[in-house]
């Protein structure tokens, strides 16, 4: 066989390869099938997702990671939560996060801590703000989880801090979702011994509370 009968044949068969690839393709899509690549989920948090007095595996991030496996969404989960982190230290971690996992939606639970020790509103918000604009500026969606205290610092403080979270969220076009706890921060027996951490129960309704809110950005 002469080489360029050769090449004519090799090229043929490449061109039918791509040829039928291209319309198994449009006959998916005809048929009603979503075709979307591979995502990238990074939930960038405090104790309340870092698992917390939890056995590894249990808390609301990771049941995420088994409830997109159900749904055959197909997306992979990055937990970059602290315990303790306040919404400077997740302002500080943020650029190299999002440098090194290019996430296509980040999950944004920070600021418990920054209420529980009465830090500046106005820091809170314009950490919350930097973060999200960084998020979006790398082309990834955002969900803001809003977060509650109890008026140790006086009912306006504590009113405050759970408005900004709204704010924050309408002013970067952010998806918000209301309450992390919401459900949860009525029933004591869900607590763990210091009143602070959900018990790993509680993990399931965690999740049902940002569920609603995270699906349709992984669907765009």
């Amino acid at each position: 066989m002469q080489l360029n009968e050769l090449r004519r044949k090799v090229m043929g068969l490449a061109l039918k390869t791509t040829i039928t690839a291209t319309l198994a393709l449009a006959a998916m899509l005809a048929a009603g099938e979503a075709y979307s690549a591979p995502k990238t989920v990074l939930v960038l948090g405090d104790s309340l997702s870092a698992e917390y007095g939890l056995a590894r595996g249990t808390g609301w991030v990771a049941l995420l990671q088994q409830r997109l496996k159900e749904q055959k969404i197909d997306a992979t989960v990055i937990n970059a939560s602290i315990s303790g982190d306040t919404t400077s230290g997740g302002k500080s971690r943020l650029g190299p996060l999002l440098a090194a996992h290019r996430p296509d939606v980040l999950v944004l639970e920070l600021g418990a801590n920054d209420g529980l020790r009465g830090l500046p509103l106005s820091d809170t918000e314009n950490n919350l703000n930097a973060m999200l604009s960084a998020a979006k500026n790398d082309k990834a969606r955002t969900l803001l989880i809003g977060m509650r205290i109890p008026p140790n610092y006086g009912t306006v403080y504590a009113r405050q801090f759970t408005d900004l979270f709204g704010k924050v969220a309408k002013e970067n076009k952010s998806a918000l979702a209301p309450f992390l706890l919401d459900g949860v921060a009525q029933q004591p027996a869900l607590f763990q011994a210091d009143r602070l951490h959900p018990t790993e129960q509680a993990q399931a309704m965690l999740l049902d509370n940002v569920w609603p809110y995270l699906k349709p950005l992984l669907q765009k």
